[in-house]
């Protein structure tokens, strides 16, 4: 992807999250129709309104490009990726958002060849957006339903890693065999955060290491990977192979990876 193809996206992108975001801050908690979906994580009328706005926008900002959303692909709808496709999480921390934690965001990937190439993680409660594409990764203030001011955008990037790491971890979803993994670092402290704000933590240099050995869905995954790698940091799976995304025969399923920030310092 083109530095230009970057730049021409990112404004009407960032505006689009924003949007999505108001929208979410908008929905009253009496209001919210908590459901179980099959897999026992909750839904709520916030994040299907959420992906309304967000599907409507991509069909103006990419028509033609297929919209993989995680309300959608739960309803049934799963279609075939393509060489280019989006990845949506309308809501990312249904959780925290439940629970009135400000860790929750709105994530979007554009993934080609299997590579997500750009990604935006919006956290509404925040007013903060993170993008990254290329080689540029950006922090940015946007109040929701605000605009994205270039000029004031903050260039992020991950930091060297420390001998003693800061290592990122899920607040709602811990597993046995991140914990494993966890206990062999050496480790400074844990941040322990909900959602995909925990790519941001290692794309800005706030943690060095965001590990998830359970599976995971590929919307959840996408946008932090492409801002990761956008900030200089990598990701891989836990056996150390390049990750590749649109896997509809799974149900865009991932089993883990492994988020590291910059390499070792000196």
């Amino acid at each position: 992807m083109s530095a230009g193809e970057y730049a021409r996206l990112l404004e009407p992108l960032a505006r689009l999250a924003a949007t999505a975001g108001q929208r979410i801050l908008a929905t009253a908690p009496r209001d919210l129709d908590v459901r179980p979906k099959a897999d026992r994580s909750p839904v709520t009328i916030a994040d299907e309104a959420s992906e309304a706005i967000l599907h409507e926008g991509l069909a103006r900002i990419l028509p033609g490009v297929p919209v993989i959303a995680e309300e959608s692909v739960a309803a049934g709808d799963r279609p075939e990726p393509g060489r280019e496709f989006l990845l949506v999480d309308p809501l990312d921390g249904t959780r925290e958002f439940l629970d009135g934690r400000p860790e929750y965001a709105v994530n979007i990937a554009l993934v080609s060849n299997g590579v997500p190439v750009i990604g935006l993680i919006y956290a509404p409660a925040q007013g903060i957006l993170y993008a990254g594409g290329g080689s540029e990764a950006v922090r940015a203030s946007i109040p929701p339903g605000g605009e994205l001011d270039r000029a004031k955008a903050a260039t992020i990037c991950a930091r060297p890693r420390p001998n003693s790491l800061v290592v990122a971890v899920s607040r709602s979803h811990p597993d046995p065999a991140t914990e494993k993994f966890v206990a062999s670092l050496t480790v400074e402290r844990r941040l322990i955060m909900g959602s995909s704000l925990k790519f941001a933590a290692i794309a800005e240099g706030a943690a060095d290491v965001y590990p998830r050995f359970a599976p995971i869905s590929e919307w959840d995954v996408a946008a932090g990977h492409a801002l990761v790698a956008a900030a200089g940091g990598s990701m891989k799976t836990p056996d150390g192979n390049a990750i590749t995304y649109g896997a509809r025969a799974r149900h865009f399923r991932l089993d883990g990876f492994i988020a590291w920030g910059g390499p070792p310092a000196g």
